[in-house]
């Protein structure tokens, strides 16, 4: 058996679910974990062609929450902007959301650190 590297010891992810059809709903925890949880929660993501974004500070805080539990109002801001982000809208200096004509839209390839 392959023993966990420090860093991977320290890795930590969470998977995400956002109702559409419950606008009022705040995205719900899925998936966390850390270590080879993590790696897993990872691995499946982007074996399913679900985009991973990179951001260990978010991580800490999301993997703590057991799955189904609704994210804390506090991050809000920091999972819409990631929903911004792969969803490709523009956010205007006025806090206007928009999103950019099909023939602008291109994938995002993530933040990576």
């Amino acid at each position: 058996m392959r023993s966990m590297s420090r860093f991977e010891e320290l890795q930590k992810a969470a998977a995400l679910k956002y109702a559409e059809n419950e606008p009022e709903s705040a995205p719900v925890v899925v998936a966390s974990g850390t270590g080879c949880a993590a790696r897993k929660i990872i691995d499946i993501a982007e074996k399913s062609g679900v985009p991973v974004f990179r951001d260990n500070s978010l991580a800490t805080l999301l993997s703590q929450l057991q799955a189904g539990t609704e994210i804390p109002r506090d991050l809000y801001r920091a999972v819409v902007d990631i929903y911004v982000y792969f969803l490709g809208f523009r956010v205007d200096e006025n806090g206007n959301v928009t999103r950019p004509a099909a023939e602008e839209r291109t994938e995002p390839a993530g933040k990576t650190e």
